[in-house]
């Protein structure tokens, strides 16, 4: 299947054709959906055909399934919902503006990951609150340098790209890879990279801005120890201002 959001994290919508559809939920021959993976949540939104809107509830991986090379995604809706047949087009239109905090806050994680030290042990994205837990020997964290370091990096304005890199490749570079808890998947011979240029280079597979000025002003608030070496770092979104998340394409 096609994946819209490997290619073009801004696309809002697609037309697309229903492959199958049961209680488990529906799969499309291609999709703007992002399934929940690498701890950011599943895109919501609607599925539009034969003049019905369906909410779609939440996005997963279709467990062992794959079309053309790539995942299956499975388009979970209410229960009791009356599916489309296969062979039905369809529109698929994401709730962009929850997906867009996601990208922000994703990328945002991507920027303390690079400020703090230590191999990433979990991490949660969210709407207004994400978190990042790492496997370091010492409590002494500061909040107020953290935030003013990550800030920093967003008011620089970085460009963030995403980029492929071989399997060998990536097993000769283990200094890439700084999850502990997560290992990227291999196996299909290559590995997508996330790059923030000139701060931050690492496998990941979801969705993020463009550019780092498009986070906003952040703030850590919160610091736990959550272990012996354990520190889980909070940062939450606390600029509302109105961002323009259609900036890399001119227009919605």
């Amino acid at each position: 299947m096609t994946q819209v959001f490997r290619e073009d994290a801004y696309a809002q919508r697609c037309t697309a054709t229903v492959v199958a559809a049961d209680e488990r939920g529906i799969r499309l021959d291609r999709t703007v959906f992002y399934p929940t993976a690498g701890g950011q949540p599943g895109d919501t939104g609607q599925l539009r055909f034969d003049g019905t809107s369906l909410a779609v509830i939440d996005t997963v991986k279709a467990d062992g399934a794959k079309a053309d090379g790539a995942e299956a995604v499975l388009h979970l809706v209410p229960p009791g919902s009356t599916l489309p047949a296969p062979g039905t087009a369809v529109e698929a239109e994401l709730d962009w503006a929850r997906r867009h905090r996601h990208m922000r806050m994703h990328t945002c994680l991507h920027l303390l990951c690079a400020v703090v030290p230590g191999s990433v042990t979990g991490g949660q994205v969210g709407t207004d609150r994400s978190r990042l837990d790492f496997n370091l020997p010492t409590a002494s964290l500061d909040k107020e340098a953290i935030t003013a370091a990550i800030n920093r990096l967003i008011a620089e304005d970085h460009p963030v790209r995403s980029r492929w890199i071989a399997d060998q490749a990536l097993a000769a570079q283990p200094e890439l890879v700084r999850t502990m808890s997560v290992k990227p998947p291999t196996g299909t011979g290559r590995v997508r990279l996330l790059e923030i240029e000139g701060v931050d280079l690492q496998p990941c597979g979801g969705t993020h801005v463009a550019r780092t000025g498009e986070i906003g002003r952040v703030e850590v608030v919160k610091i736990e120890n959550k272990g012996k070496q354990n520190r889980r770092v909070v940062i939450a979104l606390v600029d509302q201002a109105k961002l323009n998340p259609c900036q890399p394409h001119g227009a919605c």
